[in-house]
């Protein structure tokens, strides 16, 4: 026998060991087609879905009856004689093309059936009516908490979501309907609101709600349902005993890791079962930012690390199918088998059938079939299985980012990285490295035009960022299934484990917010399939350009510096370079969207803060390219969300002496989140009161308004019908009369409404012209005439969000303005703005984006 070759367990003969053979790739087009008519028949109405599959069919039937005819011959020919020209490779061909049309008949077919079950029934026929029925509801997924935004000036409120099936319809009228339709169920938070997160699937409800239609065509709901009331649910029927068992283990694994680090104590269950729970917005923001949000959503990664335990690394599975410990405690290749499919199977109840995590669980049970029968894998041909059958089952697959992301993310690990790691070895990279490398640059290169479709966004530093977490990850998530295991017998030996976990955990958290604080860690990107068409095309030349390159390893330092160079962003090169921030500004307003956040310089890397914004991101980042790491007093003027909701990001690695704000606590949810807030990050808290002044280095203020009675006797509305709010926390703005170095003054107004200003000019008649008015509430058309004619501004700054709602600035209030001879400048088309100078050196920066 030659000596290349080997002989399993099974006595039979392998190839040649680190010997492979061409990829097999039939399968690929017969998912692409599956997956294509299934995305296309899930939005469109029925009739069309049925003309797509008729002419499907007929088309694979003349290419089976073309190629039988002529393989077959005509008339006189001899039985099986081919007729002249006729091949086997046609023939073949035909039956190929004739298979991609029948599998995409197949997903369209799929896709159609599903798509009429949401069309049947009395659900979406008294979702159409917006009407109000007692429904009988079988929970199918994790309830999940909406992400909290700004509506305005409020903050949309926080609401528990899920999946559910209805099967039993209550009509006002007393008519009872059985039936089956996926709904998706919008519970408003309240008191039980902690009830409502501990619900497992297969719990069944009972829930007054008002049905609508799904937002979007091509939902995988029948109706919304939004829940009456905010009390705990009422339920009518338990959770499977299976489902039980798993949301035990689920809730030891969170009380194993509840004394860890605050970062640690969100990851781990995110890392091991896909409970983000605990992962609030700012983390999350973070993974986002880094594109390491895969991390947070179980995926083959997961199921991957851990049968790697099992049968030993790919890379030596693909030579001799043995590795890991299964050859080590005796286990037969069948055993081996068996015992993967037991682990499998236990992911994917533990961790939800997710998408991810059942296309890795069917990935790898593709994978164990192989090992059973002792026969060589090859894992395209696998993941082509996969993609057609799970998009045969659930054609909402068809449409799923995440999905998409998932299955790309695997294929370009399986095709492009091994070739990238190998050209990497030839220019002598080491072997690990090349290999993380490859297979970091080729997932980044196929999903990055993904994520710009739904994003708009690319990040510079998703692969080292992947890279340095990856080094944790590994550990995280088996000492986290280990955790999970020990927390339903031994508690303390799990909560040890926990803390070993931790470590890891915390370090991925640790790379996520470094990652993120960067400078230039995003790059905004134009959206939609045009934005990402256009990234794709750019990538293609890059990789084709970097590959007929002279000099490549001098071009690759180069290309690699610069690139540090614009994700660092060091404030003298930046300035250098765009020239932002500008030399000696005095004054910033910050392009946070629909809001205001302002600064104030202090002299070295200090500044006074007027508002956080909407948003912690943006003045996060408008506070770094400034230069700001201590903010010695922040302000807020008032308690919309628009100003406070970005107080993370002020607070984000700076240190803040004290938040100061008005008296009045309105509105009571946001005034509440300032407190915790604060709280959290050890900053006291302080009233502004009437009259105060302040100073810091050069710099120094007057507190003008509220006035004294200001928090008990809000000053009375507006105009009836105006739309606008008069009195209330608007009037009770905190406005301020700075003085800066070189004797540059600034009259700040927060949203101060037309009555407030009025009285703002009564209380304070001392108050004269002005360099620079922060114009009241995002330039609005409720501006009292009055005080502008006393402060006749020479510059007036407006900061209001771009396409915004409200008609913020109003065109009335601009021409006002600049009739009174006062250069006026907008966020939303100049961007962030910087003030330089005084007296006759005045000048404002326009910042740009």
């Amino acid at each position: 026998m030659k000596h290349d070759e080997e002989i399993d367990e099974e006595g039979g003969a392998r190839e040649p060991a680190g010997r492979e053979g061409p990829t097999d790739l039939r399968l690929v087009p017969l998912a692409v087609a599956a997956w294509a008519a299934a995305a296309c028949a899930v939005g469109t109405t029925g009739w069309w879905t049925v003309a797509g599959v008729t002419v499907c069919l007929v088309g694979a039937l003349v290419l089976l009856m073309r190629g039988a005819a002529r393989w077959r011959g005509g008339p006189g020919a001899g039985r099986g004689s081919p007729v002249p020209g006729a091949t086997p490779g046609w023939r073949l061909r035909a039956t190929a093309w004739a298979g991609v049309l029948l599998c995409a008949a197949a997903g369209a077919t799929s896709a159609g059936l599903h798509a009429a079950d949401l069309r049947r029934g009395p659900v979406p026929e008294l979702a159409r009516e917006y009407a109000r029925a007692r429904l009988e509801v079988a929970v199918t997924s994790d309830p999940r908490l909406t992400r909290p935004k700004v509506r305005g000036n409020a903050m949309a409120p926080v609401s528990v979501v899920l999946d559910g099936e209805v099967t039993r319809v209550e009509r006002s009228d007393g008519s009872v309907h059985r039936t089956r339709a996926p709904v998706l169920l919008i519970v408003p938070s309240g008191e039980g609101r902690e009830e409502w997160l501990r619900l497992l699937p297969t719990t069944r409800l009972m829930v007054g709600a008002r049905l609508a239609p799904p937002l979007r065509p091509g939902e995988p709901f029948a109706a919304v349902l939004k829940v009456d009331g905010a009390g705990p649910p009422r339920i009518v029927g338990p959770p499977s005993a299976l489902q039980r068992t798993a949301g035990d283990l689920r809730a030891g694994l969170r009380r194993a890791t509840e004394r860890l680090d605050p970062d640690a104590r969100a990851l781990l269950p995110g890392l091991v079962v896909g409970d983000t729970s605990r992962v609030g917005p700012e983390l999350r923001d973070a993974f986002e930012a880094t594109d390491l949000t895969h991390l947070l959503a179980v995926s083959g990664s997961n199921l991957t690390i851990v049968l790697l335990l099992l049968i030993g690394r790919p890379g030596r599975a693909h030579q001799v199918e043995r590795g890991g410990l299964a050859p080590r405690i005796g286990l037969s290749l069948r055993v081996t088998a068996l015992a993967g499919g037991g682990l499998t199977l236990a992911f994917v109840i533990v961790c939800r059938p997710d998408p991810s995590v059942l296309r890795a669980a069917a990935c790898g049970l593709v994978a164990l079939l192989a090992i059973g029968t002792g026969r060589r894998r090859s894992l395209i041909p696998a993941l082509a299985a996969v993609v057609l059958v799970l998009v045969l089952y659930d054609p909402w697959l068809a449409r799923s980012y995440g999905f998409l992301l998932s299955v790309l993310a695997t294929g370009a690990l399986l095709t492009i990285a091994p070739r990238w790691s190998e050209a990497l070895r030839r220019r002598r990279v080491p072997g690990g490295l090349a290999e993380a490398l490859g297979a970091a640059l080729a997932a980044q290169a196929v999903c990055a035009p993904v994520v710009v479709v739904f994003a708009a966004r690319v990040s510079l530093v998703a692969v080292p960022a992947n890279l340095v977490a990856e080094l944790a990850v590994a550990p995280a998530t088996v000492c986290g299934f280990a955790t999970l295991a020990l927390a339903a017998v031994w508690t303390p030996a799990a909560e040890g484990l926990a803390w070993v976990a931790g470590w890891p955990a915390g370090w991925i958290a640790w790379v996520a917010r470094t990652g993120a604080a960067l400078p230039g860690a995003e790059l905004a990107w134009p959206g939609g399939w045009w934005g990402g068409l256009a990234l794709a095309l750019l990538t293609a030349l890059v990789v084709l350009g970097a590959r007929r390159l002279p000099y490549r390893g001098a071009v690759g330092v180069t290309v690699a510096a610069v690139l540090l160079l614009v994700v660092v962003r060091p404030v003298p090169l930046a300035r250098w370079v765009t020239g932002w921030p500008p030399p000696g500004w005095v004054f910033a307003m910050c392009q946070v969207g629909q809001g205001d956040a302002t600064v104030l310089a202090a002299g070295g890397d200090s500044a006074v803060v007027v508002d956080a914004g909407p948003d912690p991101v943006p003045v996060d980042r408008c506070l770094r390219e400034l230069g700001v790491r201590r903010v010695p007093l922040l302000v807020l003027t008032h308690f919309h969300a628009d100003h406070v909701a970005g107080l993370p990001g002020v607070l984000r690695g700076r240190s803040v002496g004290a938040i100061q704000t008005t008296g009045l606590e309105e509105p009571p949810a946001q005034a509440a989140f300032v407190r915790r807030t604060a709280a959290a990050a050890g900053v006291p808290l302080i009233r502004a009161g009437p009259g105060e002044r302040r100073r810091v280095g050069a710099l120094e203020w007057r507190v003008l308004w509220p006035w004294a009675g200001a928090a008990e006797s809000p000053v009375s509305g507006g105009p009836p019908g105006s739309g606008e709010s008069g009195g209330g926390p608007n009037d009770a703005s905190v406005a301020m009369l700075v003085r800066a170095a070189g004797g540059l003054s600034l009259l700040l107004l927060g949203d101060l409404e037309p009555p407030a200003q009025r009285a703002l000019s009564r209380v304070h008649p001392e108050l004269g012209p002005v360099d620079v008015l922060k114009v009241a509430h995002h330039g609005s058309a409720h501006q009292d005439p009055g005080l502008m004619r006393v402060v006749r501004p020479r510059l007036a700054l407006v900061s209001t969000g771009r396409d915004n709602p409200y008609g913020h600035p109003s065109a009335r209030t601009l021409e006002a303005l600049r009739e009174g001879g006062a250069r006026v400048l907008r966020t939303d088309r100049d961007g962030a703005i910087a003030v330089v100078g005084a007296g006759r050196g005045l000048v404002a920066v326009p910042g740009g984006g």
